[in-house]
């Protein structure tokens, strides 16, 4: 992440970087701009006496991993003027703010706990504290307990989430011990050190500028090659979105109450069914959400647009050494998802093809452009900006596929069993699909406005007949499953958060 890093004689901050700032942008009273994950833990040594589950030492674990996860230690500041966002330490921080406990009524059912998952991430995130909460709920039935983590999407994409993920669980359920080292907070800069710094922050790029046309004059054609890359890749993604998506049910202004559902696939079997129809895991993946969300719409009685629903797929930019930093590193694909054609293969077929072509065209670089285009703008700019481009309709849904550990994990030595990620709805974007790994399994998140709760259910039953019968084409006998999941290319996608109330 691109991240600039200044200091002063009173204290010490980061900027957010332009696409960063954006998503806190996105945000409006009915459209929360946190991730989340659901995460099913056996109780396992966190079980106290009475049967509960130990709170106390769930926040001293938590405690110990903070100096792996400094945003959750800041608080956002605004430069004077310019309103560009930073990070700087919150000099308040209290870990029993952040890190809660709830419980399940009784017997504790999935379906009860998927609407208390909702009840808490219908919250919006308090902005004069760390931007991130963690909640425990016990009593569930089989006598587990759930996490949930919502973070802002300010702070990650889906690969640092899955950076952060790691960071608060271990690969082994005994670890060495570790205790939580004493943390002193930088004080935060005054007004007039902020706007010093940003009087020499933009000249420094003035100077940034002014190297960048030396270097294109002194190399003019591999320059304008390099700039014509960019611009082409940049007009193919404007272009695929100047046209207005086809409408349905789902793009209308959304409420501030949601309802989710989740389910399970053998990722060794998607892997199969992806390599032997030659192509890749997240193929795959929209193909099946293709045929299951046509197929509920026409259940429904709802109009299935001939030309197809245009998804978001988010797609990592991220480096080798940038694997380990906070933000958002994601640029994005515009991918037609064909819900009326019946056919499972002709589906893949028409997926891989555009997926193929875009990999080829890199729209994915023109992304890259836009995010950093935004860093040259102010603020108040950025902001305005991401809010018009949320109520925008250049599209229906977005599908985010993010792959997770391999291996199992584990908290203070309970089991991590399950876990499922929630996203965010933008403004007339009632519908959103989130899928991760995790020791050999796909976990399948779906987020839905309150008002769609029986197309909800009706997507999400569909799940798994719409994947038999792309396996069915792909020729794989219900028993054939290779153990190791084959090798098949998967394109890194960022997690992009449950019904009820509270």
């Amino acid at each position: 992440m691109l991240v600039a890093h200044f200091g002063s004689t009173m204290g010490s901050y980061e900027r957010l970087s332009g696409l960063d700032a954006c998503f806190l942008g996105f945000e409006t009273p009915t459209a929360y701009m946190h991730v989340a994950v659901t995460a099913l833990f056996e109780r396992g040594p966190l079980s106290t006496p009475s049967g509960g589950v130990d709170i106390a030492r769930i926040r001293a674990h938590v405690a110990s991993r903070l100096p792996a996860l400094p945003r959750f230690r800041q608080r956002l500041l605004h430069v004077p003027i310019v309103l560009d966002p930073i990070w700087v330490d919150d000099d308040r921080f209290d870990l029993a703010y952040h890190v809660r406990h709830a419980s399940l009524p009784q017997p504790g059912t999935v379906a009860q706990l998927q609407e208390r998952c909702a009840e808490l991430l219908e919250r919006q995130l308090n902005r004069q504290r760390p931007l991130w909460e963690l909640w425990v709920i016990e009593g569930l039935a089989d006598g587990g307990f759930a996490l949930v983590v919502k973070v802002h999407h300010c702070i990650v994409d889906g690969i640092a989430g899955i950076g952060m993920l790691a960071a608060l669980l271990d690969v082994e359920r005994r670890p060495t011990p570790s205790l939580a080292p004493t943390w002193y907070p930088r004080p935060a800069p005054t007004r007039a050190e902020l706007l010093r710094d940003e009087v020499a922050r933009r000249a420094r790029a003035t100077l940034g500028v002014g190297r960048s046309v030396g270097r294109a004059l002194a190399d003019p054609a591999g320059s304008a090659a390099g700039i014509g890359a960019a611009a082409g890749s940049l007009w193919r993604l404007v272009r695929s979105g100047l046209s207005p998506v086809p409408a349905v049910c789902f793009n209308r202004p959304i409420g501030p109450h949601r309802q989710i559902a989740w389910r399970q696939l053998d990722l060794a079997r998607v892997k199969a069914v992806a390599r032997r129809l030659g192509g890749t895991v997240n193929d795959a993946v929209l193909t099946m959400v293709s045929g299951a969300l046509g197929a509920a719409l026409r259940h429904r009685g709802e109009p299935v647009p001939r030309e197809g629903l245009r998804a978001v797929v988010p797609v990592s930019i991220r480096t080798a050494e940038e694997m380990g930093a906070p933000g958002n590193r994601v640029s994005l694909w515009l991918v037609p998802l064909p819900l009326a054609a019946r056919n499972p293969r002709r589906r893949f077929a028409t997926i891989r093809s555009t997926t193929e072509e875009l990999k080829r065209d890199g729209q994915a670089a023109g992304g890259a452009v836009v995010a950093e285009a935004a860093n040259w703008a102010g603020g108040a700019v950025v902001e305005q900006a991401a809010r018009l481009i949320g109520s925008a309709r250049i599209y229906n849904l977005i599908v985010t596929n993010v792959p997770g550990p391999s291996i199992p994990l584990y908290l203070a030595g309970s089991r991590l069993r399950e876990v499922y990620p929630h996203l965010p709805l933008f403004e007339q974007q009632g519908l959103g699909i989130a899928l991760l790994s995790y020791a050999g399994r796909l976990h399948v998140g779906i987020t839905a406005d309150w008002n769609l709760a029986a197309l909800l259910a009706d997507l999400a039953d569909r799940l798994d007949g719409c994947f038999a019968e792309l396996a069915d084409a792909a020729g794989l006998p219900a028993d054939d499953t290779p153990r190791d999941g084959g090798r098949v290319a998967d394109v890194p996608m960022p997690l992009q958060v449950g019904a009820g109330r509270v």
